[in-house]
């Protein structure tokens, strides 16, 4: 009886080690065809003010309204309840649509009241963070944007130019999604503006911005973003641009509700126009809306992937 057991025991044992061997084999197989790719870095294609790394898939339109209210006037204990928080002022507001033309390139276009600018901008992804058959541990994302202002002249009487009215951005985006919770992303960044309001001013601003994610629930995020301008560029009374902000999520719509020292929404007006001090108080309420719409079906199209 006591061989019988040792031989069924080494029997059993044999056998477990073949089939464990078989399923190695199989699951590395598995991984030399397959590519998995990482998602959701980011609930929607904006971090707070800027872009985030991901896009708006192939198909969708996703349409957008930003609010920034006025100051929260910590600063100021007496004028908090005055403008019941900032709300009362009805600051800034940019309307915005964005259109993945490919799961890897994002078209848009958005009109903002502060310097009353149009914008359009392209995004496009140039490294996926995947594993498996393609080991990639970033993404990255180029994105690219002018903006023109509207605002009547200051000087109507002499010669003005059209180019006078054009801003331009340009970004890198690199990031990770380390784990299902947290992602992390860069954003070396040049604003340049065609017009400074005084000669002693850069055209060119150069700034790196930074921006984390950490999932609180299923549904629920915080998000931090920050722009550090290098020194010499702008006005010394401008301050760099900061904002905190929780993500929502509630089915078709994703609230992104934050506090920052911006009142812009455009790269050239939070980066290189940011006049608050965000640890003196001086904070904005204020919210992104965002819904999506399919128009195209999946298999109509011709992805780039």
């Amino acid at each position: 009886m006591y061989m019988k057991f040792r031989m069924l025991f080494i029997l059993s044992f044999f056998a477990l080690n073949v089939m464990a061997q078989e399923e190695d084999l199989l699951s590395s197989l598995g991984e030399e065809e397959t590519t998995n790719y990482a998602t959701a870095s980011f609930k929607t294609n904006r971090v707070i003010n800027s872009h985030s790394l991901e896009n708006t898939a192939a198909g969708v339109m996703d349409f957008k309204i930003s609010h920034r209210f006025g100051s929260l006037n910590l600063s100021h204990p007496g004028m908090i309840l005055n403008d019941f928080f900032g709300i009362d002022n009805a600051l800034n507001v940019r309307i915005g649509f964005d259109y993945g033309l490919t799961n890897r390139l994002q078209i848009g276009i958005g009109r903002s009241s502060f310097g009353k600018s149009v914008d359009a901008y392209g995004k496009i992804k140039l490294l996926r963070q995947s594993k498996g058959k393609r080991n990639m541990p970033i993404t990255a994302s180029l994105f690219s944007s002018i903006y023109v202002s509207t605002l009547k002249w200051q000087f109507p009487d002499r010669e003005n130019f059209f180019s006078s009215r054009l801003s331009f951005c340009n970004q890198l985006i690199l990031g990770r999604k380390f784990s299902d919770n947290f992602s992390l992303q860069f954003m070396p960044s040049m604003v340049h503006r065609n017009l400074v309001p005084s000669p002693e001013l850069e055209n060119t601003v150069y700034a790196i911005g930074g921006a984390c994610r950490q999932k609180l629930t299923k549904r629920m995020a915080i998000n931090v973003e920050y722009y550090y301008v290098f020194p010499d560029q702008i006005s010394p009374d401008l301050q760099n641009s900061l904002a905190i902000g929780i993500d929502i999520e509630t089915g078709g719509h994703v609230f992104q509700l934050q506090f920052t020292n911006s009142s812009s929404m455009t790269e050239p007006g939070f980066i290189t126009q940011t006049t608050d001090d965000f640890f003196k108080g001086d904070i904005h309420f204020g919210f992104n809306i965002s819904r999506v719409f399919t128009l195209k079906k999946p298999k109509e199209i011709r992805s780039i992937d």
